[in-house]
């Protein structure tokens, strides 16, 4: 009697899934994941799928907080690299490291950052803690600027009464970080965002689809308006 052959075991199922969804979005776009198609990618019934993700947006938010984690990790490894007095040095290279995660990993990038998927609603309860870690590095670093005296803005807006319990929730978070750091560095990051989102859309003329004297000259910019010598 011949015996049916069995299907092969996948070792780690929730990571083979999410890394099929990252090849989806990647030629497909993030609108488009399917977790039906998936499970023939990966040969195992949609069940087995549900087990692990129940439907797409729960899988679409377990990789957004993957990948803000992924960038939080790369924020805060560049920031470490240089000593907790090496604060230029730490800026120069938390911005850096920005946009070579950008560029290593853009179907991510555009995930946390780009256009939002169409009928999807990140739930913040669970994806805020590590977005609002992703940026931390930075805030740090403009914290510790602003506590030694090295920040050039001396009043920015005041955080509105309708905002001040969030601003409270970010600090778990993020830190107690003074509101005057926290909108140094909220600026910075729009700016540097900026480049880095044009560059991953392709959208940089005419200095074509990388930017890097440009990004280099946006950093130096930021540096010489908030920081002093």
């Amino acid at each position: 009697m011949v015996r049916p052959i069995k299907r092969k075991q996948i070792p780690n199922l929730q990571e083979a899934i999410k890394e099929v969804a990252w090849k989806q979005i990647a030629e497909y776009g993030a609108p488009a994941l399917s977790l039906r198609a998936i499970a023939r990618e990966l040969k195992i019934t949609a069940p087995a799928i549900y087990n692990y993700f129940p439907d797409r947006d729960a899988l679409v938010t377990a990789l957004i907080i993957d990948a803000f984690t992924s960038f939080g990790d790369s924020q805060f490894e560049a920031r470490d690299s240089f000593p907790a007095d090496g604060l230029r040095q730490r800026f120069e290279a938390i911005g850096i490291a920005y946009r070579n995660w950008a560029h290593t990993y853009p179907q991510r990038y555009q995930l946390i950052f780009g256009t939002p998927i169409p009928g999807y609603e990140a739930p913040a309860e669970k994806v805020f803690p590590s977005s609002a870690r992703s940026i931390s590095a930075l805030f740090s670093v403009v914290e510790s600027f602003r506590a030694a005296g090295k920040l050039t803005v001396d009043s920015v807006p005041t955080i509105k009464d309708e905002y001040k319990v969030h601003y409270e929730m970010w600090k778990t978070h993020v830190g107690d970080v003074h509101p005057l750091s926290l909108f140094i560095a909220l600026v910075i990051w729009a700016r540097v965002h900026g480049i880095v989102s044009l560059e991953i859309q392709g959208n940089l003329p005419p200095f074509g689809k990388k930017g890097d004297a440009l990004y280099r000259f946006e950093l130096d910019s930021v540096a010489r308006q908030f920081i002093k010598e």
